[in-house]
């Protein structure tokens, strides 16, 4: 599974005037495509240069990136109320595009029609979820702690595997992970949508790193169980 799947849990600030909320969504959505794209040029540029690919892909720095994407995380969550918008925003940039050097590897493993039907699936996914999550009158909350409770569950599985190697565990990893980023995604878009009422610009890229990490997982998840690896 992807990098890092850990989503951030934010402290909201004290209540300020109402916002639009389709203004503020908007954002969201634009920073996270922003992200997504940033990931998959940076992916590309060192997936087409082997000798990146060797010291990146096939090193030790691999897991170094992948912890320090969890880091990187834990740092924005804590310190977003703390820090200015475009120190976010910055922070959210670097993370992205760290994610896509780790993310070079998928270049590599599968075919690119592979890359671009999971793509589509995906995008096709996390759209219908997240209008669900936007249009449905029913509280997600229920939803959201069964998904994190086995988010921490795919998280440890993940790390144990890293040792193992088990294709059959990662199979099972990739099918539960598809559950989980697909609930998360509905749950999430609730939830950010609440925090438009808050006011403050800095919760639209929270809310946009927790949907890009619902994508992003949920296309891995998807890639990993369907798609045909290059010969």
């Amino acid at each position: 599974m992807y990098g890092s799947s850990a989503q951030p849990q934010y402290q909201m600030p004290d209540a300020r005037p109402a916002v639009d909320v389709p203004a503020f969504m908007r954002t969201v959505y634009g920073w996270m495509g922003l992200g997504l794209g940033l990931t998959g040029l940076v992916a590309a540029y060192v997936a087409s240069n082997l000798d990146l690919v060797r010291a990146i892909v096939f090193s030790p720095m691999r897991t170094l990136l992948f912890f320090a994407q969890i880091i990187m995380v834990v740092v924005f969550s804590a310190s977003l109320r703390k820090v200015s918008f475009a120190t976010a925003a910055t922070m959210f940039v670097v993370y992205c595009a760290m994610s896509g050097l780790t993310f070079s590897v998928y270049f590599l493993l599968y075919a690119k029609a592979s890359i671009a039907v999971a793509l589509w699936v995906t995008g096709g996914m996390f759209a219908g979820m997240s209008a669900f999550g936007t249009l449905t009158k029913q509280d997600l909350s229920s939803w959201g702690s069964l998904a994190l409770m086995a988010l921490l569950g795919l998280i440890i599985a993940g790390v144990v595997n890293m040792f193992f190697h088990s294709g059959l565990m990662s199979l099972i990893i990739s099918v539960v992970a598809v559950f989980v980023f697909t609930a998360l995604t509905a749950y999430d878009t609730q939830k950010i949508r609440g925090w438009a009422q808050l006011g403050d610009r800095r919760l639209a890229l929270a809310g946009a790193l927790e949907l890009y990490l619902d994508f992003i997982n949920l296309f891995v998840a998807l890639l990993s169980i369907f798609g045909g690896r290059r010969r």
